[in-house]
């Protein structure tokens, strides 16, 4: 009895699914193809390398094949202290990242698409030095992969829909 009523409530959604027009974000042609025709410029530095793997990850990049689009990214790091103990040392940070993009084609010409993204992640800060500077780098990566996530979400979207307009 519990299969049948399961079984006629996933019908139900399904058929109202298939009636409202909806799509899946990676069923429309050629999205993830043109996701990893985006070539991705960063700043140097750790942060700007972290940034750059996760969203080559994100966006499937092949090497050897001509990009479509350049994105150039500005980033912003700031870290505030979070759990001030009684003789005020901080055991805890939050670390923001800001992610600032800009999508061009590759042949040059102005900008398709801007964006920002942002990810805010907490750390504790240990009393050893080591375990400190492990703590906050992990905290970096942690944010660039929450920003290349966002990055690639926005950029699957817009694409997405430049066909239909």
């Amino acid at each position: 009895m519990n299969r049948l009523v399961v079984s006629a409530a996933l019908a139900a959604v399904a058929l109202g699914l298939a009636g409202c027009g909806f799509t899946p974000l990676y069923g429309s042609p050629g999205v993830t193809q043109q996701l990893a025709a985006v070539e991705v410029a960063t700043p140097p530095g750790r942060t700007g390398q972290l940034i750059r793997e996760h969203l080559d990850d994100a966006l499937a990049r092949r090497g050897g094949t001509a990009p479509q689009y350049r994105m150039n990214l500005a980033l912003s790091e700031t870290r505030y202290p979070r759990g001030v103990r009684v003789d005020n040392v901080a055991t805890r940070y939050e670390y923001v990242l800001t992610a600032s993009y800009t999508l061009s084609p590759a042949s040059g010409g102005a900008p398709v698409k801007q964006g920002v993204a942002q990810a805010q992640v907490t750390y504790d800060s240990a009393d050893q030095p080591y375990a400190s500077i492990t703590a906050q780098q992990d905290a970096q990566d942690r944010a660039a992969a929450e920003c290349a996530r966002k990055i690639q979400m926005e950029l699957a979207a817009w694409l997405a829909t430049q066909g239909k307009s």
